[in-house]
């Protein structure tokens, strides 16, 4: 887990950019909160980035967005063998077969991110989470899977330092909930969560591991609860196979 320090400056940009890699410019205030920096050197080091292209700001609604240079950045990365590319084929097939929402998640520090999306024909989206969007680790089914994969020392560590976070703005997500979950999750190969996040809404998601055990992402179904909990045994077992043959590509790959 990457530790943080007051004194360098390197980590206040990385933690600048982090919170801006989301799809809705921000305030300077959510800026500050979320980099947890003062006012001063968050304005300090945003009039940088804003002059190097980084970053941008709306004039009129004077909020902040990633600029050109970030999008470069994303092009570079374009080409090389990332888990989005491997994991496309399944997410649309198995929005396809469940007819709802696909979302591949990575792991950042505490939070997982949204890094691809794929609607299915059903009606009613699971459209609240957007390319980009964080969240912290076990808030969501995808999210769930992946802090389900981790040691049980590291779990208890991400527990603890997110604790604050789940009390403030996922109130029905508790410790208890959460060690109980992980434990059915380890249990099944899955992760269910249901009616937490969002009312009427839940998830399954599977973890997809690398060569050394770790998770390295995870594949979820996002749907009303009704379709999650009445058609279990539909998707789990095809995300269960999604899940395992992505992971046996990491493992390919390292032996090759």
């Amino acid at each position: 887990m990457h530790q943080t320090s007051a004194t360098n400056s390197a980590q206040k940009v990385c933690r600048i950019l982090r919170v801006l890699s989301t799809p809705t410019p921000l305030r300077l205030v959510d800026l500050c909160a979320g980099a947890d920096l003062n006012k001063a050197t968050t304005l300090r080091l945003l009039d940088t980035l804003i002059v190097e292209g980084f970053v941008q700001r709306d004039p009129v609604s004077k909020r902040y967005q990633l600029g050109d240079e970030a999008l470069v950045l994303g092009v570079a990365m374009q080409g090389r063998d990332h888990l989005r590319d491997r994991a496309r084929p399944a997410l649309v097939r198995l929005a396809a077969l469940s007819g709802d929402t696909l979302l591949l998640s990575t792991r950042h520090g505490l939070e997982s991110v949204c890094v691809d999306r794929e609607f299915g024909s059903f009606p009613i989206r699971a459209n609240y989470l957007d390319l980009g969007s964080r969240r912290p680790l076990g808030a969501g089914a995808g999210s769930l899977a992946l802090l389900a994969s981790l040691p049980d020392d590291e779990v208890d560590t991400v527990l603890n330092l997110l604790a604050p976070v789940f009390k403030k703005r996922y109130p029905r997500i508790t410790r208890e909930l959460l060690k109980r979950e992980i434990a059915l999750a380890r249990e099944r190969g899955y992760a269910v969560l249901l009616d937490v996040v969002v009312d009427q809404m839940g998830g399954i998601g599977v973890p997809i591991l690398g060569s050394d055990g770790k998770p390295v992402g995870a594949i979820s179904i996002a749907a009303l609860t009704q379709r999650i909990s009445s058609r279990l045994s539909l998707l789990a077992p095809a995300l269960l196979k999604a899940g395992t043959e992505l992971s046996s590509q990491y493992a390919q790959r390292k032996t090759a």
